[in-house]
């Protein structure tokens, strides 16, 4: 099924996620700033619009296969396509390490999927997935490198307009790239910034820039368990070449102050890579816009290390 990521993909995936994801909540926190509180989706983050687009366009195309849908994910990407598989009532295998921790493994079979341990490391589960879909004629998800994933994380920015008219910069964390894409590609539509947040020793999309091309990239950040892609999506280069899109990077201990200031100022839990958003506003010599909204992006961590 031949996709692009354009604006129109994303006003599409708006019209096949409508009703099924939950609608951005937009909270002021300072003079000129808001939260887009995308924390609280279905799953615990932004995934979910990602996944039920994808599934949902296949499904539109009769290109979703009996077999379902299989990913190589322990994390919100896995969550995700599970919760979005079982929507489409077909379903889902994960693949994942064998040394993966069972809260991840329940939550996914909470889902109904049907989890396989493969290995100790995320590429023998990514082999393991890829030999699966292989096999039975599964259709192949992907955590971001995919226009209708992208397409759908993106219909996050036309919702953030509608809840803050005159909205003129947005700020988003950054991994693999594809709610950076999809954001990005509707802000460009609107004239919105967009601010490209990604931690100092886990910059795929700072490097790419650098270079001109997607690269390898080392992963070494407090946020690298939702953030830590090696490869930045060529979707994800080419929206951050424009020249409304800036790249910022932040060090892991202004990350790990502003997820501690969501806590103790909002009671606001979430992962260190949504702070990452937040700690490049922090962070910032001077103001990045009038109307600024941060995107909270997810909240599936362990809150523990939060309260004394």
């Amino acid at each position: 099924m031949e996709q692009q990521l354009d604006y129109a993909a994303v006003r599409a995936a708006a019209d096949r996620i409508a009703g099924a994801v939950r609608p951005v909540a937009v909270a002021q926190a300072a003079e000129g700033v808001w939260y887009a509180l995308e924390h609280l989706q279905h799953t615990g983050s932004f995934k979910a619009r990602g996944a039920r687009n994808f599934l949902a366009a296949h499904r539109e195309a009769g290109t979703l296969p009996a077999a379902g849908v299989t990913i190589a994910s322990g994390g919100n990407a896995g969550l995700a396509c599970a919760w979005a598989a079982r929507a489409q009532a077909v379903p889902a295998t994960v693949f994942l390490p064998a040394n993966a921790p069972r809260v991840k493994v329940e939550r996914l079979r909470g889902y109904g999927a049907e989890v396989r341990l493969v290995g100790d490391r995320y590429a023998e589960a990514l082999a393991a997935c890829e030999e699966f879909a292989a096999e039975s004629g599964a259709l192949s998800s992907h955590a971001y490198d995919h226009p209708l994933i992208a397409a759908g994380a993106g219909t996050l920015l036309d919702e953030i307009r509608t809840a803050l008219p005159g909205l003129d910069t947005v700020v988003v964390a950054v991994g693999g790239g594809g709610l950076f894409a999809g954001v990005a590609t509707a802000a460009r539509e609107h004239g919105v910034r967009v601010i490209a947040a990604e931690p100092e020793n886990c910059r795929a999309l700072n490097a790419a820039l650098a270079a001109g091309r997607p690269v390898d990239v080392a992963v070494d950040s407090v946020a690298s368990d939702s953030l830590g892609a090696t490869r930045v999506s060529a979707d994800a280069v080419a929206a951050a070449q424009e020249e409304n899109v800036r790249s910022v990077l932040v060090p892991d201990g202004e990350i790990t102050a502003a997820r501690r200031a969501l806590w103790e100022e909002h009671r606001i839990v979430v992962e260190a890579g949504a702070a990452t958003a937040l700690a490049a506003l922090r962070g910032a010599p001077e103001p990045l816009g009038a109307r600024v909204a941060v995107i909270l992006c997810g909240a599936n961590t362990d809150p523990g290390d939060l309260v004394p």
